[in-house]
């Protein structure tokens, strides 16, 4: 089958640091390789790839996040002036080429399918359902998917990782770990709570480039630095993995409806228990009691840390292996495409 995968233009992929996107594409990307499609991936330059490699910025241009709507438009557009070159459009990207994928498709007829990555807010909900004739969409988690009721879905599929490229480990030191963007959302301020009143050493590693993530840190995170509450900032997959597998548990304060926690499913792979605030897609994920706790509060998370050594470091590996590896996630790829492409092209001709 012949695929175009649309990936965000602002990292590379798969990415050397912050981007979960990048990643479950990445994944997604090299899987369909494998099995024999020809893919062409739509990214920055600099990204590696077996795919064919298509790219408007040489260089990943993520110092333009903030203001470079404009350079995401034109990503999207070169992709989809290519849209009849595919059988299907597989479009991670933002709202602006999601329109350009319901153009695409009301011209062309290449059937296009949108990952959603992001929550249900307001103003993401009113453009996607002024698409939806002309689009279908995945979910990452049945509780980010109950948040868009109008919109034609086809299928919900969980982020995935290669479990096979990730460290697991039975042995733990005794210190707690928070990896995660700088922001209130992420709970980072929760986690150095609850260690304080555990009297624990936590290690904390996540991105802190942009405005609102350097105010965060500078007034709830830095001033309560100590050597019991370390940061190391944004740190490369290697280290992120060695940090998860010695963990004696990671700690997932979310705040808010978050669609899906790569951080969780990357922990629970290197064999180290999660204890989560019920927010988001955190039911979904977590096995109370088996892969870790779910509980409502910093106060749940000080009294679940008693009971973490009951958690078997296999268990959580096994999970992961059983629900969110590699291969369960590209094969529901190839069904939702195989499902479109059997539809036929839906080229409308207007007057």
């Amino acid at each position: 089958m012949r695929i175009g995968m649309i990936a965000p233009p602002w990292f590379p992929l798969p990415p050397q640091r912050y981007g979960g996107i990048e990643s479950v594409v990445s994944l997604l990307t090299e899987g369909l390789v494998a099995r024999g499609h020809e893919v062409t991936l739509f990214a920055s330059g600099d990204s590696e790839t077996r795919a064919a490699l298509s790219y408007v910025f040489a260089r990943a241009p993520f110092e333009r996040m903030e203001d470079g709507g404009h350079l995401e438009i034109v990503h999207s557009l070169a992709a989809y002036l290519r849209a009849d070159e595919f059988d299907v459009i597989h479009d991670h990207d933002g709202l602006a080429g999601r329109a350009m994928g319901a153009v695409a498709h009301r011209l062309i007829g290449t059937p296009v399918v949108a990952t959603l990555h992001g929550p249900a807010d307001p103003d993401t909900k009113l453009a996607l359902t002024a698409l939806r004739a002309d689009l279908r969409f995945i979910a990452i988690s049945d509780s980010q998917r109950r948040g868009f009721p109008d919109l034609d879905f086809a299928g919900t599929i969980p982020n995935a990782i290669d479990v096979e490229h990730m460290p697991y480990c039975t042995e733990k030191d005794d210190y707690l770990l928070f990896v995660g963007r700088m922001t209130p959302d992420k709970g980072a301020h929760t986690a150095i709570d609850v260690a304080q009143r555990l009297d624990r050493r936590l290690i904390m590693a996540g991105k802190v480039n942009e405005g609102p993530e350097r105010e965060y840190f500078a007034a709830r995170v830095e001033p309560r630095l100590s050597d019991r509450v370390r940061f190391l900032g944004e740190v490369d997959h290697d280290t992120k993995v060695r940090l998860y597998e010695r963990a004696r548990c990671t700690l997932f304060p979310i705040q808010w409806p978050e669609p899906f926690g790569l951080v969780m499913i990357e922990s629970l792979a290197c064999g180290t228990p999660v204890i989560a605030t019920r927010h988001g897609s955190v039911p979904e994920v977590i096995e109370h009691g088996r892969t870790g706790f779910i509980v409502d509060d910093a106060d749940g998370m000080v009294e679940a840390f008693a009971h973490i050594d009951e958690i078997d470091p296999a268990e959580c590996r096994r999970a992961v292996e059983e629900r969110f590896g590699r291969d369960a996630f590209v094969t529901a790829h190839e069904a939702v495409y195989a499902r479109l492409a059997a539809a036929g092209p839906a080229r409308r001709d207007h007057a």
